[in-house]
């Protein structure tokens, strides 16, 4: 076994043994698929996935087996568990990606909120704090797994809302090995490169803000040797981006192609991540959003459906081909940082960090979404080498100060505290409006939050 230190600690450089955390997760088989492609260079000889979902873990259990044999892996150990010690013990990397309280609680979040006139949704808004809130007891718990059963393995984070979980991992497990990532960025440029014909693998994008709330500031193409962020924003305002394959017969992301479109003609300065939206436009998305069937109902009738359908064919053992899947770049994403770690190359990635001067004026202690370069040590961020206009820094210190109040509320059990972080989220217009669908939340998450008083 050859090994390399990682920060004075020895670290296995193959039979790798890699922990799904949120296994029964619909986006496993995708992130499953990446590792299997790049075996050269990142050589896994067992999986486990770790749920607390039993139906759904063995689901996607049945699924992963199936594609294992299929594709000729026959050789790698498959486990499935509820158990921590089972599935943390000998970890080398762990991909979480859990969703506490699962798509019910989704479907509250999204509800409730809308219930007052007030944006329904996943990571932005007051369902996204009500999220935050879940999420972050949640994930500090399997970090707390890894630092007993394998505390050398990395913890590659997908799980949301991902500035929210990275404030509170860093406080209460500062030195865990961690890096959060959102494959949301990459999902806008594989959506205007398809859209537009160039090849987003020869791009180097300049990019800053907190997660879902961000701004392309340069996009180089290295092949055309050039910045393309101005034809890019010409092309979104002169008409909005299709749907690409990985987001196929999902009308809600045309909906938001058309909004992104609208927010590059109203500010066509930057190009802009599409979740803004919500912060600038939450009263029209309030108006286009059916109260009774939010986006947590159509991921139920689809993704969800499909991936239970799929276990079942093979179950019975069904003809032809069974397994559909397209993620895009979301499983690659975090297997070619789990391929940079390990191979100590360098490569460059969007990731939510400690701001520490990488944007000179905003405070340090953000938790900010930047390029950085990973290799063996961890993430280093790349500086913006400028500030930032006043615009974007006014709607980003005060996104920061609410999920800092909210992390606040989650460690000290202060009502006063997520009351005021919901005060201030800038989806919402009173607080008024904060209090009655904060005592409503905390009523539908009793099972999940802490108890505030």
């Amino acid at each position: 076994m050859q090994a390399y230190s990682k920060g004075g600690i020895a670290m296995k450089h193959e039979d790798l043994h890699v922990v799904i955390a949120g296994g029964g997760s619909g986006y496993t088989p995708g992130i499953i698929q990446a590792v299997l492609h790049n075996s050269d260079r990142f050589p896994v000889t067992k999986f486990t996935l770790y749920d607390i979902d039993p139906v759904r873990n063995e689901d996607m259990n049945v699924i992963i087996k199936y594609m294992l044999k299929h594709d000729g892996y026959d050789n790698i150990e498959l486990v499935a568990t509820l158990d921590p010690k089972e599935a943390f013990t000998g970890a080398d990397f762990v991909f979480s990606q859990i969703r506490v309280g699962g798509m019910e609680m989704r479907e509250k979040d999204e509800k409730i909120p809308l219930k007052y006139g007030l944006v329904g949704q996943e990571t932005c808004g007051v369902g996204g704090f009500s999220y935050g809130l879940r999420s972050i007891k949640g994930l500090l718990g399997v970090v707390g797994y890894v630092q007993e059963y394998a505390p050398d393995a990395w913890i590659l984070n997908y799980t949301n809302p991902e500035t929210l979980i990275a404030e509170a991992i860093r406080r209460q497990y500062p030195n865990a090995h961690m890096i959060n990532a959102c494959d949301m960025t990459i999902s806008i440029e594989e959506t205007m490169a398809r859209n537009f014909g160039y090849d987003r693998k020869n791009w180097i994008c300049q990019y800053y803000g907190l997660n879902h709330f961000g701004w392309y500031t340069e996009i180089y193409d290295k092949k055309l040797e050039r910045d393309v962020m101005p034809e890019l924003i010409k092309k979104l305002q002169d008409a909005p981006m299709k749907i690409a394959s990985f987001n196929k017969g999902d009308q809600s992301w045309q909906d938001a192609w058309n909004m992104l479109s609208e927010i590059v003609r109203m500010f066509p300065d930057y190009l802009p991540n599409n979740y803004l939206e919500y912060y600038f436009f939450p009263d029209l998305v309030v108006e286009s959003t059916d109260p009774n069937y939010t986006r947590a109902n159509m991921v139920m009738d689809g993704r969800l459906k499909r991936t239970k359908e799929m276990a079942e064919k093979i179950r019975h053992h069904a003809d032809g081909e069974i397994l559909d899947f397209d993620f895009g770049e979301h499983g690659e994403y975090i297997v070619d940082m789990a391929c940079s770690i390990l191979n100590d190359l360098y490569d460059r990635f969007m990731l939510i960090l400690p701001n520490h001067g990488a944007i000179p004026n905003l405070r340090d202690d953000a938790a900010v979404e930047v390029p950085a370069y990973v290799g063996r040590l961890g993430a280093e961020p790349i500086s913006m080498r400028h500030d930032i206009p006043d615009f974007h820094k006014g709607l980003m210190e005060a996104q920061n100060a609410a999920e800092k109040l909210l992390v606040d509320g989650y460690f000290e059990g202060s009502y006063q505290k997520v009351l005021q972080a919901f005060t201030l989220n800038q989806t919402v217009p009173s607080a008024d409006k904060a209090k009655k669908v904060l005592d409503d939340l905390i009523v539908a998450n009793k099972d999940y939050w802490p108890e505030l008083k």
